[in-house]
């Protein structure tokens, strides 16, 4: 039994996914005629009560595209340490738009609206770059699957307003914070000027991501996403699978979070484990004791027993649950990590 744990983005689509992508009506996106991905997009900007919605082909330009959108060359975006736009867009941030980040060493990537006022350039102070762009990141990747309290949001999105700041949501992991908190998306599709969610992981597509705002923004990243990388033709076939994730895959993201719940339950209690940080959602990370065991060899150890997770440096390691890991795969881990003790 093969059991692939190193992120949410290894599933395959079910078979009525497979059904809804065979029977996808299609047409050519680029001329804007592909009628499902129009569905998906006016069924995007519906969940999240915005004006309109553009379907991209994974979440990095989705991101790339919002941040192209709200800053100009030589501005500089504020966002914690550990974001996604910061650690795994490729530098695109500067590549693409020009831009700096202003880090802020926040807790489990999550930042104060207190942090976000101090890190705010004065605009009147040449010197330094103007600060235009906040980035936040909802489930937290590299923090944990941490979610953020929405009352924070809402502090920071008065910092915004008050200091004419555009506010940018990397909403990848987005669907698994509305349902373990059990939030309206449209509280955040009233709070965050784009929004951007992905598709490929915890809904289980097989590719895409959506960019949300308001009409002249989605106008305006037709235009970007073109310079980035162009458009898709009979993108339908991709699109109709998102349709399908929104209507089947979003409730039962709780069973994934339950069984993440579960495999820390059992880790905690692992003499060569040092540290399991909280878990909220699909994501576990975790630190091991060196004295006692590797991470080299703890990895080892699951590799013979065909279990896959990955390394994230700095001594740690992550497990993240997902549509495809069955509750035969659960009991069988959670047995392998007890043997490994």
């Amino acid at each position: 039994m093969e059991i692939n744990l190193i992120s949410d983005t290894v599933t395959k689509p079910t078979p009525g996914m497979l059904e809804a992508i065979m029977t996808a009506k299609v047409g050519d996106d680029v001329f804007k005629n592909d009628p499902s991905v129009n569905a998906l997009e006016e069924k995007m900007a519906n969940y999240f009560g915005m004006e309109a919605a553009l379907f991209f082909p994974s979440g990095t330009m989705a991101n790339q595209t919002a941040i192209k959108l709200h800053t100009n060359p030589g501005e500089q975006l504020i966002c914690d340490k550990y974001a996604h736009v910061y650690n795994y867009e490729g530098g695109g941030v500067s590549f693409n738009s020009g831009v700096s980040c202003k880090l802020v060493d926040g807790n489990r990537g999550m930042m104060t609206a207190e942090q976000v006022e101090q890190a705010i350039n004065p605009p009147d102070f040449y010197h330094s770059p103007l600060t235009t762009l906040v980035c936040i990141e909802n489930t937290t990747n590299k923090g944990g699957g941490a979610c953020w309290d929405f009352n924070e949001l809402k502090k920071i999105r008065t910092i915004c307003n008050n200091n004419s700041l555009n506010y940018h949501l990397d909403g990848a992991r987005l669907w698994n914070a509305l349902v373990a908190k059990q939030e309206n998306p449209k509280d955040y599709g009233g709070l965050f000027d784009s929004i951007s969610v992905c598709l490929s992981k915890g809904l289980g597509c097989p590719v895409g991501s959506v960019l949300v705002g308001n009409k002249k923004l989605i106008d305006d990243a037709l235009r970007v996403r073109k310079v980035l990388g162009g458009g898709m033709r009979q993108s339908g076939f991709l699109a109709a699978a998102g349709i399908y994730a929104m209507d089947n895959h979003i409730d039962r993201l709780a069973k994934d979070h339950q069984k993440a719940k579960e495999i820390g339950e059992v880790l905690i209690k692992m003499d060569c484990i040092q540290k399991v940080e909280p878990i909220e959602t699909n994501i576990i990370i975790f630190e091991l004791d060196e004295s006692i065991m590797s991470s080299v060899n703890f990895l080892a150890k699951l590799e013979e027993k065909s279990i896959s997770i990955i390394g994230m440096g700095q001594g740690k390691l992550r497990i993240v649950t997902h549509l495809d890991y069955t509750l035969e795969m659960h009991s069988h881990f959670l047995n392998v990590l007890r043997e490994i003790g």
